[in-house]
């Protein structure tokens, strides 16, 4: 295959081969094409473009970004979008080499997952019981939190299921997930009383709108009239938020996927087998799930020292110390005192 005449047509060939042969998600195409735009505009500024680029160009461009003063993790993505470019670009015979493919990343900070106390989730799942301008969103919003925690998928997952996935009762949901990789994922009691109670709804709902002439059933769980057809991630991450205030949990702490988190945290600390929580979670790699057994280590750390009794005797062992210390240092200060 020829090259492209410049780098916007290889960007936009790029993009649309993981569309169709990766099966890359939407944010993830528009995350490479901003990345991939914005390397092609340094190199244009120094008469250099993606077909003759070399390894020093690639490196003085990751310098740049550094001096701009671009996070580790975003760097670390723009080198990762390059090398796949690259990659692409030797295998269809656009270029001889890989100039990135040498080049160490800056890496990424290594930081934990946020997640959420089960007493706080509940405090959630309360509020969308309760939270909603009319009987039918506050059925709906139900829905979308049990399906949530029950399931730990991602919030893109959840907005976007089709309608024909929850019909007849399911005991599981057939979810699709990143590369339109399939799982399935078994839901709770109350996920499936709650989803019952929104099917039964919406059901009720569009046979009054079949009687419209201009109305067109929606292929999907939750629908909208928005482009898309079904909510939106933006609509749902403003719900959440609105639900963490009226539960009294912490609106810092709660987002779509921290109830992602808190699923498989929660899962691990009574004793779930870690592949069973990556094949639930839908991770490609058994890495990507051990992080939460670095969580939950760190919860019960935290745990143990909070309210073992040996740790608070440690602490008022210690505080005692201080102050014999203390009384001793002052009354060797008046004993020598004129």
């Amino acid at each position: 295959m020829a090259a492209p005449r410049d780098d916007l047509q290889w960007i936009s060939t790029f993009l649309e081969a993981q569309a169709a042969e990766a099966g890359a998600a939407r944010n993830t195409l528009l995350a490479y094409g901003r990345d991939l735009k914005d390397a092609a505009t340094w190199l244009h500024h120094r008469n250099r473009a993606f077909d003759a680029a070399s390894r020093d160009d690639i490196e003085a461009y990751l310098i740049s970004c550094d001096a701009e003063g671009l996070s580790r993790a975003t760097r670390a993505r723009r080198l990762s979008a390059i090398r796949q470019l690259y990659h692409f670009a030797f295998e269809e015979g656009w270029r001889a080499d890989n100039p990135a493919i040498q080049i160490k990343g800056p890496g990424r900070a290594k930081s934990l997952p946020k997640t959420l106390e089960v007493i706080e989730v509940d405090r959630l799942l309360d509020a969308a019981r309760q939270t909603g301008r009319s009987p039918a969103d506050r059925l709906r919003n139900t829905c979308l939190m049990e399906l949530l925690y029950a399931t730990g998928m991602r919030v893109s997952e959840l907005v976007s299921l089709p309608l024909a996935a929850a019909r007849g009762d399911p005991n599981m949901l057939l979810v699709m997930g990143k590369g339109h990789k399939e799982r399935l994922v078994p839901l709770s009691p109350p996920a499936r009383a709650a989803l019952r109670a929104w099917l039964k709804h919406r059901d009720s709902e569009q046979a009054e709108k079949q009687t419209r002439p201009d109305h067109t059933g929606s292929k999907f769980l939750f629908p909208s009239r928005g482009k898309s057809g079904h909510l939106t991630r933006h609509w749902f991450y403003l719900l959440i938020k609105d639900l963490a205030v009226s539960g009294g949990v912490d609106p810092q702490k709660v987002t779509p996927h921290t109830l992602r988190h808190a699923f498989a945290t929660h899962l691990l600390a009574n004793g779930a087998d870690l592949r069973a929580i990556q094949a639930l979670l839908g991770h490609a790699d058994i890495a990507t799930t051990e992080i939460y057994t670095h969580v939950l280590d760190a919860r019960l750390s935290e745990l143990v020292l909070q309210h073992h009794p040996l740790s608070r005797a440690t602490e008022t062992e210690t505080d005692g110390a201080q102050s014999g210390e203390g009384e001793a240092a002052q009354n060797e200060s008046q004993d020598q005192a004129p």
